[in-house]
């Protein structure tokens, strides 16, 4: 039997943001969590604080985040939000991108080379506390369609994979990007990981054609 404490109801967030400004607030609410976690750690930050960053009342806070940890449940939704949403239209939607460039383009974003929201190392320790199976399960299948999206993009490639490849692939550079991350590898060293990753996927890709070619 698994001794991980599940989540509680008050680790998780309690609506999501629909209108514009609730949409506004919500993010105003994010940069600040970010400011104050760079600026004091986990520890020091507090739903108060983090409602005093941005400007908002504790009860608009208290509005959508119970606590500090419903408040990081949905800061890191958010930032897988951010990377599909980045994935769709930096990788698959532009056209005339051979399927290397496509290819390598995700590997980056995946990697987390371009830098399009801020996480911390210590953030990977919090998610027993904030995030159940389903949930992982959940990104996961995220993740999988997104691949999958942009090897139907990838319109050049002579051989599609199939999901078995798929799965590896995405397990080979989500899965590297978590341990580099625990590793606390350096901004080169990740850039150097990141070049290999994209090299270890577009060579398998390129065998698999090869293969069918035979």
């Amino acid at each position: 039997m698994s001794s991980r404490t599940p989540p509680t109801t008050r680790s998780k967030p309690l609506k999501r943001p629909t209108q514009a400004r609730a949409r506004f607030t919500v993010q105003a609410i994010f940069e600040a969590y970010v400011r104050i976690w760079q600026r004091d750690g986990w520890d020091g930050l507090t739903t108060r604080a983090v409602a005093l960053e941005a400007g908002v009342a504790i009860g608009t806070l208290y509005d959508y985040f119970p606590s500090k940890e419903a408040l990081h449940s949905a800061y890191v939704r958010h930032c897988i939000e951010t990377l599909l949403q980045a994935g769709e239209e930096q990788v698959v939607q532009p056209p005339g991108l051979s399927w290397q460039q496509r290819i390598g383009l995700l590997v980056q974003l995946l990697c987390g080379l371009h830098g399009l929201s801020w996480f911390h190392p210590d953030m990977l320790a919090l998610e027993p506390r904030v995030a159940e199976q389903k949930h992982q399960q959940r990104a996961w299948a995220e993740f999988i369609a997104l691949w999958q999206r942009v090897f139907e993009a990838c319109t050049d490639l002579p051989v599609a994979p199939d999901e078995a490849l798929i799965e590896a692939l995405h397990l080979a550079v989500w899965g590297g990007r978590r341990y580099a991350m625990q590793l606390r590898l350096e901004n080169e060293q990740m850039q150097l990981w990141a070049g290999e990753m994209e090299a270890l996927c577009i060579a398998r890709l390129t065998s698999l054609a090869n293969d069918q070619t035979l």
